[in-house]
């Protein structure tokens, strides 16, 4: 089956007719929709398929017990309203490099596998990588078992109802050492490759990022009877940051997102008694981080004290810098410029992949695809056909190269 006929066929599933993006969340139909899509493609290679302990999807070419294994794929599940190329475009092309391979007649050397894993966007239970993570040991069973939905489902119990075990999960250290490598493909999601001409990059790093609650507490009250003086507006304080994390972004060439903000009572004609801002922030490197987040909470708290709000910053999660395996980076750089002589870009990333969760456990690379909107997390997500068929000769070139004779 050919890439253009694979996507097709899975670019319908979870698709919202109201904002044309995808609502693929973890252990909904939608995602059983892909996960069915995912079996029948290994079943139509005659790939072993198997789901392991923490419902990631294996479409194994070769015996998984020999070990040094090369694994590619991404993940099928996505943000609200997402676009159809993030994770989506890794699986896609993985089925379609390894039949590209076949047709040249490539013997294989070492195992080779498809995964698909599970809930990588965190879109339902707030927690990105839940898959990967419980996989690696950085996520415990008992921590998964508290995770919970908008609509205070359990992940354990969303597991039962979509047919699997929650008291399987957990760290799977034989798994991982059965793999020697982990490439994974991925739509940029930014401009860097459409800047600078080239279809295909590699990616270098993955940058620190994190994400902060701000809950600035004032006092509720009547937004028609009280006046400006007597108010201790949460609102205004939050705002206020808004704009200061912006301002500490540009100053560091970095980035600050306030993006999700909730508001208690909620009401039109109420003055809130609390506001929460959620800020996510990324930079290149560890100490601009520190200092843009710093300025942010130093900000924060002087507009809050202006206003008579109090001020509580948490951090609810963090991810360190990744540093992807220099050896293998530079290997599939060797091989993508063997034929052309050409010197593949080379680019960081202010994203996170299940390829940065692995990277503590298995070497690991990953190749982006053009993107010429710079767009992604949204129905404006593309990447051209010409530019995915690149990229599956491009993966098919890299799996030829680490794991064939």
């Amino acid at each position: 089956m050919s890439f253009h006929s694979m996507w097709a066929e899975l670019l319908p599933i979870g698709r919202s007719s109201a904002s044309g993006g995808y609502r693929r969340y973890a252990w909904t139909g939608a995602d059983a929709d892909c996960r069915a899509w995912f079996r029948q493609q290994a079943e139509d290679r005659g790939l072993a398929y198997e789901v392991d302990r923490n419902g990631n999807q294996w479409a194994w070419l070769g015996d998984p017990a020999a070990g040094d294994a090369v694994v590619t794929g991404s993940h099928l599940d996505s943000v609200p309203d997402g676009g159809a190329f993030d994770g989506p475009l890794g699986v896609v092309s993985a089925f379609a490099a390894l039949d590209e391979l076949r047709g040249r007649g490539a013997r294989i050397a070492r195992p080779l596998a498809v995964v698909n894993f599970g809930d990588e966007e965190g879109a339902r239970f707030g927690l990105a990588c839940v898959g990967s993570r419980l996989t690696a040991g950085l996520l415990t069973p008992e921590q998964a078992h508290r995770l919970t939905d908008g609509d205070g489902v359990s992940l354990p119990r969303a597991m039962e109802a979509a047919g699997y075990d929650p008291e399987a999960i957990g760290p799977d250290p034989e798994r991982l050492a059965r793999i020697g490598a982990f490439v994974e493909l991925h739509v940029e999601q930014g401009r860097a490759l459409d800047l600078s001409g080239d279809r295909i990059g590699i990616a270098s790093a993955i940058w620190p990022h994190g994400r902060w609650r701000f809950d600035f507490r004032g006092e509720a009250n009547h937004a028609g009877t009280t006046r400006l003086a007597d108010r201790r507006d949460p609102m205004l304080s939050c705002a206020e940051t808004v704009l200061a994390a912006r301002r500490e972004a540009e100053r560091a060439g970095a980035v600050a997102t306030f993006g999700k903000i909730s508001v208690e009572p909620n009401g039109v004609n109420a003055i809130p008694s609390l506001v929460r801002g959620w800020l996510d922030s990324r930079a290149a490197d560890q100490e601009t981080l520190d200092a843009v987040v710093g300025g942010v909470e130093k900000a924060a708290r002087g507009h809050a004290a202006a206003h008579g709000v109090g001020l509580d910053v948490v951090r609810e999660s963090f991810t360190p810098v990744v540093e992807f395996d220099h050896a293998l980076r530079d290997e599939l750089g060797r091989i993508l410029g063997a034929d052309t002589g050409l010197k593949v870009p080379v680019l960081g990333t202010g994203a996170g992949h299940d390829a940065g969760i692995l990277s503590g456990s298995v070497p690991t690379a990953m190749l982006f695809v053009r993107n010429p909107t710079g767009v992604s997390h949204s129905p404006a997500e593309f990447a051209a056909e010409d530019d995915c068929v690149a990229g599956v000769r491009a993966l098919a070139d890299v799996l030829e190269g680490l794991a064939c004779r």
